[in-house]
């Protein structure tokens, strides 16, 4: 199925589903660091990702090898090892999250300073603007 016509309903139920798994924080986080870095395990990918807790971590992981992008490999060890690494459709997410990484780095700055005079003029006109006061009926 081609994504060029966007005015067809199954191309925008594609574009939907495949955003919402790719599009979350964390699974661009897990894709990027992995395509980085390369096969990781568990803890490795933890600390690497700051602020991700060890439940969504895993909750990422696992729907991300459920779409096919990662896998997990369990080595029978004691204590067994395991790790994750892109699949070869997850290694096509590289380019492209790398892409948005560097572009994000480059324009954080900027986009930091945008919400400062954003917010100070909704603040000003907030404070310029008398109060409206909503009263209820009593019917």
């Amino acid at each position: 199925m081609s994504l060029h016509d966007t005015s067809k309903s199954a191309n925008c139920t594609a574009m939907s589903d495949v955003l919402n798994r790719i599009g979350d924080k964390w699974s661009v986080m897990v894709v990027g660091m992995l395509g980085r870095n390369g096969t990781l395990r568990f803890n490795e990918l933890k600390r690497m990702i700051n602020g991700v807790s060890q439940r969504m971590l895993t909750l990422t992981l696992r729907n991300l090898e459920r779409d096919g992008l990662v896998t997990r490999t369990i080595y029978p060890e004691v204590p067994p090892r395991v790790e994750y690494g892109l699949t070869e459709m997850g290694k096509t997410l590289d380019g492209p999250i790398s892409k948005l990484w560097d572009w994000s780095a480059e324009h954080h700055a900027a986009i930091i300073d945008a919400r400062a005079v954003y917010d100070a003029r909704e603040s000003a006109m907030a404070a310029a603007e008398p109060r409206k006061v909503a009263y209820a009926r009593g019917d």
